[in-house]
């Protein structure tokens, strides 16, 4: 597979709002043109409009939803088809619900596997391959300080960011010898939507002051462009990791409760 005329592309699944929207308008400051993933067919069209306009890039819009079975394959055969080879993967697409797992809708808890993990699984496969036989490119994994804790009250979320973390961590270490690069970003609390998609609004966590999408963006884009592993966004959040290292796993888990549980009435 081959571009063209040599343009750089990204792919950012999720683009169209909150980080992954922040870090679309990174890439595309820098000359990247975008490949966009997401459900919404008139936000997609919207967001397409406004960066070719700002900045004079092409933005290729991909109307899926990742959690469907089989979606990422069709993601990538619409990229294939295009003669894209995508320089830049971001896995930014991911949501959670909020509740006590015994009482949470299964179906609901499979659909966030298929996207925070199956989704992921597969483009960073399907593309991985293609940047390995071209001996470029870089992904950027949307992890969160969830990977590094349990999180009662939203238990299928956090440990399916662990598995974004352990999944690029070992693929890391087994593509070392190449030129390809797998950076985990890692933010906290960010003022997105998700709060809202998650049902997670009445939670003690929403008291705390939430981090600027802006900011946790460039953490990332700067990390994954230093070719780092791994980068946790904000010193606060450093510091909760830190705090929770030198603690027993039992000890972090209530930690994390005591954050996550519901406001009191």
């Amino acid at each position: 597979m081959k571009n063209d005329n040599l343009k750089k592309y990204a792919l950012i699944t999720g683009g169209t709002a909150g980080i992954g929207l922040e870090l679309a308008r990174l890439f595309a400051k820098d000359n990247y043109n975008l490949v966009l993933v997401a459900r919404d067919d008139a936000r997609l069209s919207s967001v397409k409009t406004e960066l070719e306009t700002e900045f004079d890039i092409e933005v290729v819009t991909i109307s899926q939803d990742l959690a469907a079975f089989n979606a990422a394959a069709e993601v990538y055969r619409q990229v294939a088809d295009k003669h894209i080879f995508i320089d830049i993967l971001v896995n930014d697409a991911g949501q959670g619900e909020y509740g006590l797992f015994v009482k949470a809708d299964l179906n609901r808890l499979l659909e966030i596997i298929q996207l925070n993990i199956v989704a992921t699984t597969c483009l960073t496969h399907f593309f991985l391959k293609d940047m390995l036989a071209h001996e470029r490119g870089k992904i950027l994994q949307l992890g969160s300080i969830a990977s590094e804790i349990p999180g009662p009250w939203q238990a299928v979320y956090h440990a399916t960011k662990a598995f974004v973390l352990s999944l690029s961590e070992a693929i890391r270490q087994e593509i070392s010898d190449s030129n390809v690069t797998i950076t985990v970003l890692e933010p906290g609390a960010t003022d997105t939507d998700f709060f809202n998609k998650a049902g997670m609004t009445g939670s003690k966590i929403m008291d705390q002051k939430l981090s600027d999408p802006k900011k946790v963006a460039k953490d990332g884009y700067s990390a994954l462009m230093a070719g780092k592993d791994k980068v946790i966004s904000g010193v606060k959040n450093k510091l909760m990791i830190a705090a929770s290292n030198l603690m027993s796993d039992s000890q972090a888990t209530r930690q994390m409760e005591k954050m996550q549980e519901p406001k009191k009435k």
